[in-house]
């Protein structure tokens, strides 16, 4: 069986409730149970933070996911947090364009120190009419086909290299 690997927490937790009852507030065994619920409940919101959320707004919005400390740190460097979050942005690009170039502004303000970095760049164009469905970046064995999307500072940018406009 393979290691899981990520947050997982049981779907039972046992608690002898019986006891309760007999049990004085200021035992030992009425705080062994208070600590053992709190450690249940501290593993459950750190699991829901640590969650990938499926909200896609258009706003920047904390995803839940993290990658690994950036590797320019060293000894003499703080390293809170060690795990980097990752937001999520959502661009309403509208219609692709007709064998061009199309630029939206991202709205993503970065910070003079390069401390931002991407993770994944994707889409997702739709034709109504046609009901088809095609991922973006878009890659064919015919050059034409191919769809790329690029980020900088200010803008993201799609490039078709023939009319995606539908």
């Amino acid at each position: 069986m393979a290691s899981e690997r990520g947050p997982f927490i049981p779907t039972t937790y046992i608690y002898d409730i019986e006891n309760l009852k007999t049990i004085s507030l200021d035992s030992p065994q009425f705080r062994d149970f208070i600590v053992r619920v709190r450690q249940s409940f501290n593993k459950i919101a750190t699991t829901l933070n640590q969650k990938d959320s499926g909200t896609y707004a258009l706003t920047e919005y904390m995803n839940g996911q993290y990658y690994f400390e950036d590797p320019a740190l060293n000894s003499s460097t703080p390293k809170t947090p060690i795990m980097r979050p990752v937001y999520r942005k959502v661009i309403n690009f509208g219609a692709l364009p007709n064998t061009g170039t199309t630029n939206v502004a991202h709205g993503i303000t970065f910070p003079t120190t390069n401390t931002h970095t991407f993770t994944r760049i994707y889409g997702c164009s739709t034709d109504p009419v046609a009901n088809t469905y095609i991922p973006i970046p878009y890659a064919s064995p015919i050059l034409a086909n191919n769809i790329e999307i690029s980020i900088d500072t200010t803008h993201v940018t799609i490039t078709t290299g023939n009319d995606r406009s539908a």
